[in-house]
């Protein structure tokens, strides 16, 4: 592991607004310099993509970047990051992404030169690997259309380059459902570091080649799928929150291959890797609730540096249409912060984010920027990705358990046996990859992974 030590070790210093390494973006946005942005993610409504209907889905992009810029200036807001995260077609089909990110570039600059607003582009193609089953993660005729659209892209105007990267996610998802840590643990620390390594080195040599800017993953479909299942009370809330922690050393692993943020807005390991890196990072809450539930809604702006919604079709509501609704809550809640920063009341302000939520889900509890320094202390002081995952979990075990038997934590008393039983499946996993991977033997060969295309 690279990194060894906390960049951020002192809970105080994690604010939001505030990175120890900001990124400038080419029309001059400071992310992490003093100032919170919003980061407004959006999608097509529900319609058929196809050659046929290609032209009325560049002109819903259209729409919705045009009157997302003409609101924020309305509200005199000074820049905004737009995310374009592409669908299935548009990444099967390079050329089409690479139109639609032409389209919104060529606003964004229109605006720019006009009257200087400041806007960029995140690029996020989706990983199309999962599509071939089994999973050929190295090898697959779904790779190429991926690195093509992240290049053509970024030379059409995606400025930030990202992606939800899903290398491990055929065992991570049998370890959600069946409540298997051991599982999650091998998915997300061998799986999931070994092909975030190969994903993310040519992802950081294309942003190199095309003097872009390589922002970082998420582990928005491991992670967030157990926060998600856990509101549906499918698995424990104490297991979706152990979860969270695993993730945060596959996500890691971008900004070791080069990343530099920020991550993506739907990876709540976010303020771990800022602790870690110092690198800024991109947060949802209450504002993604156009996408999906979570007990995160206040805690997980606390150190934000850029603020988003999720995901937001094009549809139409009283008001106007959904991504401009998006685009006015998010100024609203970026302008609160950077007020809260002006008038000297920053630490006030997170602690009313932090406390608004903290003792009502273990899933927040943990995003106490205390919690966070601790964990990602533990985090770095791993000997292998292995060991730094199962440390962070561990610790986040010993966290919940204190605060739930304190009486500060609200958790039901079903979960709690789930405290111990997590950690004894933890403590007993080998540490070393071949061991680990010897004793999984038989489940990876019933769920079909093929250890060859990670590099095993």
């Amino acid at each position: 592991m690279k990194f060894k030590h906390l960049e951020i070790d002192n809970p105080q210093e994690l604010v939001f607004g505030k990175a120890k390494y900001p990124v400038t973006t080419k029309r001059g946005l400071v992310i992490g310099g003093g100032t919170v942005y919003p980061e407004l993610n959006f999608t097509l409504p529900p319609m058929s993509v196809t050659q046929d209907t290609y032209g009325e889905v560049k002109d819903q992009y259209r729409e919705i970047i045009s009157s997302a810029i003409e609101r924020a200036r309305e509200l005199h807001q000074e820049g905004v990051i737009f995310e374009f995260e592409t669908l299935l077609e548009m990444t099967s089909d390079p050329s089409l992404g690479r139109d639609i990110v032409a389209v919104i570039h060529d606003l964004c600059e229109k605006a720019y030169q006009a009257h200087g607003f400041k806007s960029e582009i995140r690029l996020t193609p989706n990983d199309l690997r999962d599509l071939e089953k089994p999973l050929k993660m190295r090898t697959g005729r779904y790779l190429e259309p991926m690195f093509e659209l992240f290049e053509q892209g970024a030379l059409a105007g995606g400025d930030l380059l990202s992606i939800e990267s899903t290398g491990g996610k055929e065992l991570c998802d049998y370890g959600l459902m069946h409540c298997d840590i051991k599982a999650v643990t091998y998915a997300l620390s061998v799986l999931g570091v070994r092909d975030m390594q190969f994903l993310w080195s040519h992802i950081v040599n294309i942003a190199d080649k095309t003097r872009t800017i390589p922002a970082g993953d998420t582990a928005c479909g491991f992670a967030n799928t157990a926060m998600v299942l856990a509101d549906k009370h499918y698995i424990p809330k104490v297991f979706a929150a152990a979860v969270r922690v695993l993730s945060v050393v596959r996500t890691l692993v971008a900004l070791e291959q080069g990343a530099l943020g920020p991550d993506k807005d739907c990876g709540y390991e976010g303020p771990f890797l800022k602790a870690i890196t110092g690198r800024p990072i991109s947060m949802e809450g209450r504002s993604s609730a156009c996408a999906h539930f979570s007990p995160l809604g206040n805690i997980a702006g606390s150190c934000c540096d850029l603020w988003s919604n999720e995901s937001v079709s094009n549809v139409k509501l009283l008001s106007g249409m959904a991504p401009t609704v998006s685009m006015e809550q998010l100024i609203y809640d970026a302008r609160l912060f950077n007020q809260a920063s002006a008038s000297g009341y920053v630490h006030q302000y997170i602690s009313m984010m932090n406390s608004s939520d903290m003792y009502l889900d273990p899933q927040a509890l943990i995003l106490h920027p205390e919690h966070v320094v601790t964990i990602s202390r533990e985090i770095v002081s791993g000997k292998n990705y292995i060991d730094a995952s199962v440390r962070g979990a561990l610790t986040c075990l010993d966290i919940i358990k204190k605060e739930a038997e304190s009486g500060n934590l609200l958790l039901e008393q079903r979960e709690l046996p789930w405290i111990d039983m997590i950690r004894d499946d933890l403590i007993s996993l080998p540490h070393d990859e071949s061991a680990f991977t010897e004793s999984l033997e038989e489940l990876l060969i019933q769920q079909g992974v093929q250890l060859s295309e990670y590099g095993l």
